[in-house]
């Protein structure tokens, strides 16, 4: 597949309880900040949130298959956490190619919106087309 500037690809998840179970599970994160009610209150948040890389990976699931695709190998990304995303948020991954250089890095802008149209993430990447 050819990826050209301007080349948008989109990904939507909801985040539920289970799905955060399932990545505490695999990453041993536990922290109380997103089981513990209790513990949540008290916090800016006021309720427990969901795991930051685990929304990530609406983004690296779409380098995989979409942009830039198979094959592609992830190279860095400047990350900003901006809101919280909160059990049950649906949200929306946003990429779109900013520059491809002529050694075969692709550069995109990463974008994560919850269902009210907030921004929840925001960045750049670095991938390197290998096929």
């Amino acid at each position: 597949m050819e990826i050209k500037i301007g080349q948008i690809a989109i990904e939507i998840k909801k985040f539920d309880k289970e799905r955060v179970q399932l990545f505490a599970e695999l990453t041993g994160d536990y922290n109380p900040i997103h089981f513990d009610e209790v513990f949540a209150e008290k916090t800016i948040f006021k309720k427990p949130i969901v795991h930051g890389p685990l929304v990530l990976t609406l983004i690296t699931t779409l380098f995989a298959k979409e942009l830039p695709g198979p094959g592609s190998v992830y190279l860095s990304h400047d990350i900003k956490f901006i809101s919280p995303v909160y059990y049950d948020d649906v949200i929306t991954a946003i990429l779109e190619v900013t520059d491809i250089s002529s050694n075969g890095h692709v550069f995109i802008n990463t974008i994560c919106k919850n269902q009210n149209g907030e921004i929840v993430i925001e960045g750049n990447a670095r991938l390197k087309i290998m096929i």
